[in-house]
């Protein structure tokens, strides 16, 4: 049961610490599809840096550093510039998928992985990424329940005149959620390469962007529900080692794609009729 606990909470992580994050987004009423780019800037940028200083806490700082930047650049074109949320969002990953492919050949060639890359340190499954992504998910339920500044950021997702009316800036309070969103995708990235192998792949991320977007909705908008949503996923996801160790005669390549197909089956299933925030994916202008 131990083993089977640690599996789950490793394929269970990455998305539950980026599903965090994407839950405060879209509390104010952005959703950000480049969550996906965001998450393969830190795998590569985390892993490029731990290679670099022999310092894997610098490379967490890389991979966060990589991916609030990308988050920055989102939230300019989207928040400020009130360009198409989801056609930016599709650049990002667009853009982050050619450049950390590009670097990736560059740096270590065609087939290049890194073995000898020191690793966070890990103690029965439990890592600093994962402790502070699960501290970080407290902060965010707490933050949006009990503070001002939360109560501000749903009202952002929610009636963004009002926001306006009462004095605050909802362009604001929705960039300061798109960029802390950005860090928790850039910390789910970097337990890929920092902590769960040491080694990059291009497009390595493969869609885990996209499935804390659906435990997002699958958790309607709530924190402690998206992460009992993303273990779930994790745990489905690690099917394939418990089907292979019982030499199941079914291709584990079925369990590869279960944690795809479950996403799908939530947003058809959980997405329609779902109570969203109201002003979700709407860009914002000021009115003059």
């Amino acid at each position: 049961m131990a083993v089977d606990a640690v599996l789950l909470l490793q394929f269970g992580a990455p998305v539950a610490i980026a599903a965090a994050g994407e839950t405060l987004t879209q509390k104010s009423g952005v959703i950000n599809i480049g969550i996906e780019g965001q998450m393969l800037a830190g795998a590569f940028f985390g892993l490029l840096v731990d290679s670099i200083t022999r310092n894997p806490w610098l490379g967490v700082l890389g991979a966060v550093g990589a991916a609030l930047l990308l988050a920055l650049t989102f939230a300019i074109f989207s928040v400020y510039l009130a360009a198409d949320q989801v056609v930016v969002g599709t650049a990002m990953n667009l853009l982050s998928l050619g450049v950390t492919g590009t670097l990736f050949r560059a740096e270590f060639g065609q087939t290049g992985t890194l073995s000898t890359v020191p690793l966070l340190p890990n103690w029965h499954g439990l890592d600093p990424i994962v402790v502070a992504g699960m501290l970080g998910l407290c902060v965010i339920a707490f933050a949006l329940k009990r503070t001002k500044w939360g109560l501000a950021v749903r009202a952002a997702g929610e009636y963004p005149d009002a926001v306006e009316a009462a004095g605050l800036s909802v362009h604001r309070l929705r960039m300061q959620a798109v960029t802390l969103g950005g860090m928790f995708a850039g910390l789910g990235g970097a337990y890929l390469t920092l902590v769960f192998t040491p080694a990059f792949a291009e497009n390595m991320t493969q869609g885990k962007g996209f499935v804390a977007i659906a435990m997002v909705t699958f958790g309607r908008w709530n924190s402690w529900r998206v992460l009992v949503a993303s273990l779930a996923v994790g745990a489905i996801g690690a099917l394939q080692y418990w089907f292979q160790a019982a030499n199941s005669a079914v291709p584990y390549q079925l369990f590869l794609a279960l944690p795809y197909l479950t996403s799908l089956l939530i947003l058809v299933i959980m997405g329609k009729g779902t109570r969203a925030p109201a002003a979700l994916a709407r860009e914002f202008r000021r009115s003059s």
